[in-house]
């Protein structure tokens, strides 16, 4: 398989699974040792593409709310007033929820990068993460909206998603799920994890483009090789948020979760036969 059909093989991927509650880095894994990719075959830059293709679908589906938020948030400053409008108390609690996430992963990244790639961990995080999901659907209240969100609900969804940090627990899955756990319906739930991941994506994307320019190495691959995955990641990725979010209208998360315990008993069954 040549380097530009890889590169949009994993950009695929990564939009498709970054969003819906299966697991982006799990499903990369698993994608790089089905297909004979090495770890590190296109190098850091092209890690830092997708991230930054998944986040281009985030900041183009919700751009209008980005916008709205930026400049609810900078009024609150000119007022000091962080609950001047229910815009700028939202943009507050995004930020009050992100930093556990990055205070985990500036803590824990090399040893996540690492440690926890094998499939045997992929397969039996894929499956243990289906309890929250179920749990969500059946004790979430799923009666209230983002507006009625406060602190300690951004601080819950913030700490869950730095649980994802681990291959095959999924970042949308768990912050979703903590989301209507703290009551949230299902749609506004997801909506609050998409907003939410934007500046851990940004922050991932940016932290691996910062380490390819800066440790000496030349890039692994040529500059159409990472355009062909940051663009697949973005394109795909936009579809996956949207189909999400009209899926959760009026589904439960019961499909996703048969998904990831068919997955992982899959992998686990092939790292045992010595496949993986």
């Amino acid at each position: 398989m040549s380097d530009l059909l890889e590169a949009a093989v994993l950009g695929i991927v990564q939009g498709l699974t970054e969003f819906l509650p299966v697991s982006s880095t799990g499903h990369l894994i698993l994608t790089e040792k089905f297909l004979g990719i090495s770890e590190d075959e296109f190098g850091l830059q092209f890690d830092a593409a997708i991230h930054l293709g998944t986040l281009a679908a985030v900041l183009v589906y919700f751009r209008r709310t980005a916008v709205t938020l930026a400049r609810a948030w900078l009024r609150s400053i000119a007022a000091r007033d962080w609950q001047e409008s229910l815009d700028s108390r939202l943009a507050w609690l995004l930020i009050a929820g992100t930093a556990p996430a990055a205070v985990a992963g500036a803590a824990i990244e090399s040893t996540a990068e690492s440690a926890f790639r094998s499939p045997e961990l992929v397969a039996a995080m894929l499956v243990i993460f289906c309890l929250p999901l179920h749990l969500a659907e059946r004790l979430g209240a799923q009666r209230r909206g983002i507006g009625d969100a406060g602190p300690a609900d951004a601080l819950l969804v913030g700490a869950a998603q730095a649980i994802a940090l681990v291959p095959g627990v999924s970042r949308s899955g768990i912050t979703i799920s903590a989301g209507m756990l703290a009551g949230l319906r299902r749609e506004e739930a997801a909506v609050f994890a998409f907003l939410l991941s934007a500046p851990i994506i940004a922050g991932a994307g940016g932290k691996q483009l910062f380490d390819a320019l800066t440790d000496g190495s030349t890039a692994a691959a040529g500059p159409h090789v990472y355009a062909a995955g940051m663009l697949t990641a973005a394109v795909v990725g936009y579809a996956a948020i949207a189909f999400l979010l009209r899926y959760l209208r009026g589904n439960p998360l019961y499909a996703f979760i048969a998904y990831r315990v068919a997955l992982g008993a899959l992998v686990f069954g092939l790292a045992l036969a010595g496949v993986l």
